[in-house]
């Protein structure tokens, strides 16, 4: 039996995606890469989004037999509209994973976190043997930090601890992230607090710093991990 509701069926993307066409032929890239019998992790951001709706339509057409691994509730509701089937870290082991990324470094280094998702796409990250990062021109820095904050999760009572510690690290500016559509801060999808923190400089040693602070569950730091960047440009 199926549920008699609209909320998923009238689902649509929150904001307006910049850069269509250009995120539409990455998301193309993608889902060309899509083989029968592959179980894919699905990061978050607007590109994943466009690039649900191509895996859903090869899905109908060539009646493929694909499992997602969602990094979020929000592409879990989307998953479920699109038809594609979902499944868990708990039965399967990613085959690839793609996702999106705030800053993009020379290195292939990432913040990602903006979407307070960061737990779970690095650990969607961490299990997968391929990973596709997908982002247009405008993610890419000299420098991690150029634009964004780094966004750090934190168990809510230790979250003057980590402050301090943070400080210690050398962090310059730290915000408790407010929510947009509740009082309050925002409450990450395991029920967390997020800190945007602000450094003069991240050195290569900075995402396993902010990890070893006893309070902390996950930075959006992203370094030396194993991916391929596609880039959406924004030109022509």
């Amino acid at each position: 039996m199926n549920w008699q509701s609209d909320i998923i069926t009238n689902l649509n993307w929150a904001g307006t995606i910049s850069n269509r066409a250009g995120k539409q032929k990455v998301a193309d890239q993608i889902v060309a890469k899509l083989k029968d019998g592959d179980v894919i992790g699905v990061g978050s951001g607007s590109t994943v989004y466009l690039t649900l709706f191509a895996i859903a339509e090869r899905i109908k057409a060539e009646k493929l037999n694909i499992k997602a691994i969602p990094t979020s509730i929000e592409i879990s509701m989307f998953c479920a509209k699109l038809g594609i089937p979902l499944t868990s870290l708990y039965e399967h082991k990613p085959d690839w994973c793609f996702d999106g990324a705030d800053e993009v470094d020379p290195n292939k280094s990432l913040i990602k976190g903006r979407g307070g998702a960061l737990f779970k796409e690095k650990l969607l990250i961490s299990s997968s043997a391929v990973n596709y990062i997908i982002v247009d021109d405008t993610k890419l820095v000299d420098k991690l930090g150029s634009k964004f904050p780094v966004p750090v999760e934190v168990f809510p009572q230790a979250l003057l601890h980590v402050e301090q510690e943070l400080i210690f690290l050398g962090a310059n500016d730290i915000q408790l992230r407010p929510a947009a559509g509740k009082d309050g801060p925002v409450i990450t999808e395991n029920n967390n607090l997020l800190l945007d923190v602000h450094f003069n400089e991240i050195d290569i040693d900075m995402e396993r710093k902010i990890k070893n602070i006893t309070g902390v569950i996950e930075s959006g730091l992203f370094i030396n991990y194993s991916i391929e960047v596609l880039v959406a440009s924004n030109k022509g």
